[in-house]
């Protein structure tokens, strides 16, 4: 391998490791919240800070390969690294936001979860993993499935608003339990935004083609 080559794998483990980092956060933010464990919501809050040296380490070198990159296709791998690890760190202060409604739920009396919350938390924990995997593997028709996946995230989140709203009017001593309930479901929500941005990103390394904007672009080729 040349030195760029090495340099360029580097990169690649960097993003990787950062990749797992952030999927055990969100992991353990949601077994914080569904087993009421205040020590765990705090190690979650604890280690985001390492979350966030990973983006520092991998922007830093993405800087420092930019102009060395021979090729168009290293130069999108260099750019698009960059932009996931954004997406990572942004993981991370999701899982943060759910450990803080852990640590809070954790010192009120129980209240009932939506039974959606499970399912919301399931789907964007799975769309994360397979959107990484999709970078790996170099999978632009895997990544674009992963992307309408998003739709039904964004519907349970809904639901699961409207559920919690309902139950504030009838209860209003679970008002404070409620909201932190949404919180916790909207992060999920913004977790499965940023695996659906990996995903998009993914099909623009591999496709050399931008698909985050379908609307704006067909706006402007009707002009």
């Amino acid at each position: 391998m040349t030195h760029f080559e090495q340099e360029l794998a580097s990169l690649k483990e960097k993003l990787l490791t950062m990749a797992s980092h952030a999927e055990a956060a969100v992991k353990n933010s949601v077994l914080a919240l569904t087993n009421r464990d205040y020590e765990l919501a705090e190690q979650v809050r604890a280690n985001d800070g390492v979350i966030d040296r990973f983006e520092i380490e991998v922007d830093d070198l993405a800087i420092h390969l930019l102009s060395k990159a021979p090729l168009a296709s290293d130069l999108r791998l260099i750019v698009v690294a960059s932009k996931i690890s954004q997406n990572l760190e942004r993981v991370g202060d999701e899982a943060s936001k759910i450990a803080n409604r852990a640590r809070e739920l954790s010192q009120e009396a129980p209240v009932q979860f939506p039974p959606e919350l499970q399912r919301i938390s399931t789907l964007a924990l799975q769309m994360l993993k397979d959107a990484l995997d999709c970078f790996v593997n170099s999978d632009p028709t895997a990544a674009r499935a992963l992307i309408v996946r998003d739709r039904e995230v964004d519907a349970l989140n809904k639901k699961i608003y409207r559920d919690l709203a309902q139950q504030m009017i009838s209860s209003p001593e679970l008002v404070t339990r409620c909201l932190n309930l949404m919180v916790a479901a909207k992060s999920l929500e913004r977790i499965a935004d940023h695996a659906k941005n990996v995903a998009e990103e993914v099909v623009y390394l591999c496709e050399a083609e931008d698909i985050r904007h379908p609307a704006s672009a067909a706006s402007e080729a009707k002009l």
